[in-house]
């Protein structure tokens, strides 16, 4: 029986309970005229469906199906009908005023009726008749004076019916109502939940227009069900307002909205004595505002959590860096004398091609193995500065690279030391590359300052590192640059022999215990090679603090040839000699048939006899080196002084060494000097000095993002609310969203722009990858990308019309600022993993492309084929234009249009959905999820930095 009775009637043995008004053995039927005390006892309407359109009510009695009471007469003559006298009222307590009244206001106290006309555009537009709505409020049935008649259901229940033309088309009900009087000017609302609505088949509303059926709606309507009214006006009518979710968005945000509403609740007048002025519910229970949405708490649990994780490790970082700053200044001190010495040293790689025919390949060795090192020897004290000589091709740099321990592509074989008569098992090694890589911005003494404090022990205070800036400077003669701007080659500063010594000073003042350059004297003149040649003596024999210095020159004058105590000559990756400077080599190499022509440069003679030495001479050379300094293997395995040896350059694989892990060899362990949180000081200081001297990056951004904001606010200015102005709408949103993808374009052109830079720093191991990615992530970040995109934001957002309000305009913000952090690491990671800028730059544009493809404004998301559908789910521009456009309808967005003459007046959520596919509550899901792209490609970029972005040789 259950299954048959309507409008939620229940089981009353072979027939059904009724709500008040209604009747038969369904329930299917409303009653037409008397009252509502009269219940089962009611005349009913006629027909099927039954149509309440000739019904008439008696006097005092109002509304559709004539619940309603108007006086207080009404309600005592209707109770006295059916209950005798008024004095058995239920809930009437004795020697209280028990006199039953009619409670024409909006606010219930037991149960009350209220009937209303539905108007509305949309509904009007399908349907031009008449619609009316009756709606049951059960607040508490125990005051109510016949609870089984006048009241139906729990307490804290709703039940409403819509009638159109006098026939019910849908009837809803809900529980766990409660009433909020709100200020108390006679308003009030109801929220209640579980909402269930069924639509009666066949009637005009459900069925009986095919074009126009509403039954898939109304019978999926489910959740919250809102019901607010404003005060009676003096006629005693209100306005009403009957709001859900679905309902919403179909019918506009404002819900049904009704006018003329009447109410009635006969009622006993020590009730609303008893009740007046007290709420019988909290009046903040169902306001949204009073707490946070789950979407809330989970956005600030993260920004919690993110915020926390940030301080624990600055706390560590404080701490580490105050532990280490209590350490002493001994990074200061000599080491007591560092060499370098060298054993069969052999350098090999694998190649497509049969390699250099002047090579000689290696005994044993395949057919695609070119040999580049084969057996070199040799050995440098400190006090002594030996010059690698060869023409080019012949290994010189190669076996720079392999004694200054830089990461090689190929396989070396061969054993490199660094005896020492101190106790520092881990020597200070400098190195000068073959080309000058400086900060064009910075100063001479900034440079410098810069090294100095990120290569010198964190103990060392900050006054002393300054003071062996200063040092340094006046021993390579470069003082009077000290406040010069280094530049570039488009902003000309100091020279490019200066450029070479500032690059020697930024090793010097580290205190190297071996100092090793890449033709230090390339490119200069005579004058500028002669400077550096002196200062590279004076630091080889400097009487306190002397230093081996080894350095390979291309062609040396004859004046910078005599300044080199040892001389090593290479042809064809194989030593021709190895021993002291001077004519010491013409006289060995005289001795062997090539005559020696007095005055001639011996630097010269050199070369000539390298770049055709006869292939006697490599046969006397194998495994023979001439000179006192060739080290023979007991001196290599003693060292200076009888000291032991010190251990093998570490990542060089040496053949008597196990192979290192691929592990290791990724992510080697490096030592720096300073602490994390100095590195990032320090970091930040070099950027913010670059951008607060080079501000045309900056002021371009900024320009570009106000005549863009300008540009994009008048294409769009004053969007209207039609539903091509909606599409405008999301169409000023995605212009928004491809300009922040195509602008994010120069991070990635900063980030190629000064990775040579980061990898000549890396490789001296200035700091860690991790600090300069931070540093330079913030200094890029919010400069470049957040600041133009609030500029061009804002301005575009007020132009455009967009949601009037602070809470969506900044919810807006919010999305924006996330796509571009997810951008701005998207393009780091390209910068990272494609070495060729061109590349990196075609592959960010392509991807830029296929996010406006997917980002669901040129094509509807359902419409790509299955097979292509799932690259949806990869585009960040997807989420960021669905965030927009939901919070910018979320705003009560209602669409005011007509189609060929018709009035049409639509959410415009509605509307989203079905151009674009978008899901009218997916804001938060998409706020998470472009943080998931932002942690994603962050975590990227650092794990490709410390892989591939690095020094190989």
């Amino acid at each position: 029986m259950s299954g048959d009775c309507e409008n939620y009637g229940t089981p009353n043995g072979t027939s059904c309970a009724c709500p008040p008004g209604f009747g038969g053995t369904t329930c299917s039927q409303p009653a037409c005229g008397g009252n509502i005390f009269q219940g089962s006892g009611r005349s009913l309407a006629s027909g099927s469906p039954a149509n309440l359109t000739s019904c008439s009510c008696e006097d005092g009695w109002t509304g559709t199906g004539c619940n309603v009471c108007q006086t207080a007469k009404a309600c005592q003559a209707g109770f006295s009908s059916v209950a005798g006298t008024a004095g058995s009222l239920t809930g009437a307590d004795t020697g209280q005023n028990n006199t039953l009244v009619c409670n024409a206001n909006a606010r219930v106290y037991a149960a009350g009726e209220m009937s209303c006309q539905v108007q509305n555009p949309t509904l009007q537009t399908l349907f031009p008749g008449a619609s009316t709505l009756t709606i049951l409020r059960n607040l508490n049935s125990s005051f109510t004076p016949l609870p089984n008649t006048t009241a139906f259901g729990s307490s804290g229940s709703a039940h409403a019916q819509l009638f159109y033309d006098g026939v019910e088309q849908f009837y809803c009900t809900a529980d766990s109502c409660q009433q909020d009087l709100g200020s108390g000017d006679g308003s009030a609302d109801w929220n209640c939940q579980n909402l269930r609505c069924t639509c009666r088949p066949g009637t005009t509303f459900c069925g009986a227009v095919a074009s126009s059926n509403l039954t898939g709606i109304f019978n999926t309507l489910s959740g919250t069900l809102g019901i607010s009214c404003d005060p009676p006006a003096s006629d005693n009518t209100a306005t009403c307002a009957f709001k859900q979710n679905t309902i919403q968005q179909v019918f506009g945000s404002s819900g049904l909205s009704l006018n003329g509403c009447t109410f009635g609740e006969c009622v006993a007048q020590n009730v609303i004595d008893t009740l007046s002025g007290n709420s019988t519910t909290s009046t903040t229970a169902n306001d949204p505002h009073s707490s946070l949405s789950g979407g809330v708490i989970a956005g600030l649990a993260v920004v919690g959590g993110l915020i926390g994780i940030a301080l624990l490790f600055l706390l560590l970082g404080c701490i580490s860096q105050r532990h280490a700053r209590k350490q002493g200044a001994a990074g200061l001190q000599p080491s007591g004398g560092v060499a370098v010495a060298w054993m069969d040293v052999s350098y090999f790689v694998t190649t497509p091609t049969s390699g250099f025919p002047l090579r000689r390949r290696r005994k044993g060795s395949t057919d695609n193995q070119n040999v580049i090192l084969d057996n070199v020897s040799g050995r440098v004290v400190p006090g002594e500065m030996m010059a690698i000589l060869g023409p080019s091709g012949a290994g010189k740099t190669t076996l720079i690279d392999i004694l200054a321990q830089k990461h090689k592509s190929g396989q070396i074989l061969g054993s490199v030391t660094f005896p020492s008569n101190g106790v520092s098992a881990h020597p200070r090694i400098g190195f000068v590359p073959q080309q000058d890589v400086l900060p064009p911005m910075l100063t001479v003494h900034e440079a410098l300052l810069f090294a100095a404090r990120l290569r010198l022990p964190e103990a060392v205070p900050d006054s002393e590192k300054g003071a062996r800036v200063d040092d340094v400077m006046d021993h390579l003669g470069i003082s009077h640059l000290r406040d010069v701007r280094i530049g570039d080659g488009e902003k000309r500063g100091i020279s490019g022999g200066e450029m070479r010594r500032v690059s020697i000073g930024l090793e010097l003042v580290a205190r190297p215990d071996v100092l090793i350059l890449d033709e230090p004297t390339s490119g200069l003149d005579s004058v500028s090679a002669s400077k550096v040649a002196k200062v590279l003596h004076s630091l080889a024999h400097d009487p306190d603090n002397s230093t081996a210095v080894i350095a390979s020159i291309h062609q040396p004058s004859s004046q910078l040839y005599h300044s080199f105590d040892q001389i090593l000559l290479l042809s064809h990756g194989r030593a021709l000699y190895s021993g002291p400077g001077g004519f010491a080599p013409a006289e060995h190499f005289s001795a062997r048939g090539i005559a020696y022509k007095e005055g001639y440069n011996v630097a010269d003679y050199l070369l000539d006899v390298a770049s055709d030495a006869p292939v006697g001479l490599f046969h006397l050379s194998n495994g023979i080196h001439s000179g006192a300094s060739a080290p023979s293997s007991d001196e290599v395995e003693k060292g200076i002084g009888g000291a032991s040896r010190a251990s093998p350059a570490p990542n060089q694989g040496m053949a008597e060494k196990p192979r290192p892990s691929r592990w290791r060899s990724w992510f080697p362990r490096t030592r720096y000097a300073a602490t994390f949180l100095t590195q990032l000081e320090v970091l930040s200081s070099r950027e913010w000095k670059i951008l607060r001297r080079d501000k045309t990056l900056f002021l371009a951004h900024v320009a570009v993002a106000s005549v863009l904001g300008v540009f994009c606010g008048g294409l769009y200015f004053k969007t209207d609310i039609t539903i091509a102005g909606f599409q405008s709408r999301v169409g000023c949103l995605f212009f928004l969203g491809a300009l922040i993808a195509f602008s994010c374009l120069s991070a990635l052109y900063n980030v190629v722009e000064i990775r040579p830079l980061f990898l000549r720093e890396r490789s001296a191991s200035y700091y860690s990858p991790t600090a300069w990615l931070l540093s330079r992530f913030v200094f890029d970040v919010l400069p470049l990308r957040i600041i133009p995109t609030i500029i061009v934001s804002t301005i575009t957002y007020w132009m455009a019309g967009l949601a009037h309000d602070a809470a969506h305009f900044f919810k807006f913000l919010f999305i924006l600022v996330l796509y571009t952090l997810a951008m701005t690491l998207f393009n780091f990671l390209l910068a990272c993993v494609f070495r060729n800028g061109g590349i990196a730059i075609l592959v960010s544009a392509l991807t830029a492309l296929y996010q406006m493809t997917y980002a669901g404004f040129f094509v509807h998301l359902n419409d790509i084929p299955p097979v292509l559908r799932w690259l949806q789910w990869l585009c960040p521009l997807k989420y960021t234009l669905e965030a927009l456009s939901v919070n910018e309808v979320g705003s009560g967005l209602m669409i005011e249009d007509s189609l060929e003459g018709v009035p049409v007046n639509v959410s415009a959520a509605l509307i989203m959905q079905t151009l674009f596919g978008f899901g009218a509550n997916n804001y938060y899901r998409d706020v998470l999820v472009l943080f998931a792209f932002i942690v994603g490609f962050g975590v990227g970029v650092i794990f490709v930095v410390w892989l591939k972005v690095r020094e190989r040789r």
